[in-house]
């Protein structure tokens, strides 16, 4: 078995996980199978994450204050506050099981804040305790959307993002000019993942199967599915697209910074 099929356990009683203290629970080692879940899926995620940094840094410097939207476990938190120590991050998710787990692992750590709120809600800007940003990043979350609710999402984030500040969103953006290009790529891609599934990697359904069953995550995981499904549907336009709308919600610049055969990384500078 692989870590992350013996997901850690939390030992919280039932009061202690109404309140959110949750003494024993291994929110480290909920990150690391997180982490490999993703892996499973993103093999480059990690090289992604650093040109996403390599680009606040360019534009913002070593201290920014930083909104990781839809931030899941906090994955571009971690990595930003290990890369920059004097960072701050305000971390923003509906997700209640991810988010517990992002607030087990800061627990203590005033450089990070966490936000309840529903990106679909024309309000959730209110809810953030800042009110501009130096950059707002993004990864593997804005797919969950339509393209118009995503356009009118870049419209919002071009209003909290501080003039000079940027914006970058990693997601899966397929160009559907190259079929034949997607279809072959895509086919080794799932191969090398059913290989690495029969060698005990973990998917994300079994992944939430895990947090199912754990006694500190079951709640949450349970009203996560009320609220999400399965899994939402939402779009995957090509980067071209994510850029146009980008400049049309009122950045000055926008273009892709980095690029693999699936996904892509556009970056929007205010």
């Amino acid at each position: 078995m692989t870590d992350a099929e013996t997901a850690p356990t939390g030992t919280a009683d039932a009061a202690a996980v109404q309140t959110g203290a949750t003494p024993g629970t291994d929110w480290a080692a909920w990150q690391i199978s997180w982490d490999q879940q993703q892996e499973w899926y993103l093999p480059d995620r990690e090289e992604r994450f650093r040109v996403m940094l390599d680009m606040v840094e360019a534009a913002a410097g070593p201290e920014p204050r930083v909104l990781d939207l839809a931030c899941g476990t906090g994955s571009i938190t971690d990595r930003l506050l290990k890369r920059f120590p004097k960072a701050q991050s305000t971390g923003v998710d509906l997700d209640p099981a991810l988010l517990t787990i992002a607030e087990g692992t800061f627990a203590g750590d005033d450089r990070v804040t966490f936000v309840t709120a529903d990106l679909k809600d024309p309000d959730w800007p209110a809810l953030l305790p800042h009110d501009s940003y130096d950059a707002v990043l993004t990864a593997t979350a804005l797919h969950w959307l339509h393209t118009e609710p995503l356009a009118a999402l870049y419209g919002q984030i071009a209003g909290i993002v501080r003039d000079g500040g940027v914006f970058l969103n990693a997601d899966h953006m397929p160009d559907p000019a190259t079929p034949r290009i997607n279809a072959a790529e895509r086919e080794l891609r799932h191969r090398r993942m059913e290989e690495a599934k029969a060698e005990g990697a973990v998917d994300w359904s079994t992944w939430w199967r895990l947090a199912a069953a754990d006694p500190v995550l079951a709640g949450p995981t349970a009203r996560r599915f009320e609220i999400y499904g399965e899994h939402a549907e939402g779009d995957t336009p090509p980067a071209e697209w994510h850029a146009r709308t980008l400049r049309e919600a009122g950045f000055t610049e926008a273009r892709t910074v980095w690029q693999s055969p699936s996904d892509a990384m556009v970056l929007g500078l205010k």
